[in-house]
């Protein structure tokens, strides 16, 4: 299998060049590097090219790494249900860059891009409905994003008095608790709380 894939990464550098940063075998998949203006014409060829046959567009998303000048990896899944292969491409982006949408070229990448989109906040140029689809209308930030705080900004209560829903900064109920990571069947070296109602022998 590795060997096939090999063959599989060395035909796609020798057929579309620069186009093509890198590619790697990993986990039984072949991961393909590729420039973000050229994300459209290597989707293509995977999809058209006689020893591809990439046909099944299975996902698109991302990963963040917000140490990085591109902090994000833009990632695409295809499947050629003729080879039995499965193939992993990559580009790298910013947070103000712009990706190239590939509805054109498979149509159920749409709902993928706008969850990345809603998720990372990856704009997609020349998608037909860019918008959000998992969060509110007015959400702010993008979730998936390693710099969201893990509380939110706001949260959403339904208020009876006013009969509807609304939104409020998010208040902490309680102060973060400092954890021991000790068993309390090893037995803790303090008093555990309700202990102190125990009668002491």
């Amino acid at each position: 299998m590795d060997e096939s894939l090999k063959n599989l990464g060395d035909h796609l550098r020798a057929k579309l060049g620069d186009a093509i940063v890198s590619h790697d075998i990993a986990y039984g998949e072949l991961t393909i590097i590729a420039q973000v203006s050229a994300i459209v014409p290597v989707l293509t060829f995977l999809r058209d090219d006689a020893d591809c046959q990439f046909t099944t567009f299975l996902d698109v998303t991302a990963v963040d790494y917000p140490t990085r000048p591109q902090r994000f990896d833009v990632v695409y899944h295809l499947l050629s249900m003729v080879k039995n292969q499965r193939i992993r491409v990559k580009i790298a982006t910013d947070e103000d860059g712009q990706v190239p949408s590939v509805v054109d070229l498979f149509p159920t990448a749409n709902w993928f891009e706008r969850e990345t989109f809603d998720m990372y906040g990856i704009l997609f140029t020349g998608h037909p409905d860019l918008r959000r689809i998992l969060t509110d209308y007015g959400f702010a930030g993008y979730p998936l994003r390693k710099d969201f705080p893990m509380t939110g900004y706001v949260e959403v209560r339904y208020d009876a008095d006013q009969k509807r829903v609304i939104y409020e900064p998010v208040k902490l109920t309680q102060e973060f608790r400092s954890f021991d990571f000790l068993s309390p069947w090893e037995g803790a070296d303090y008093i555990l709380p309700g202990d102190e109602k125990a009668e002491q022998k």
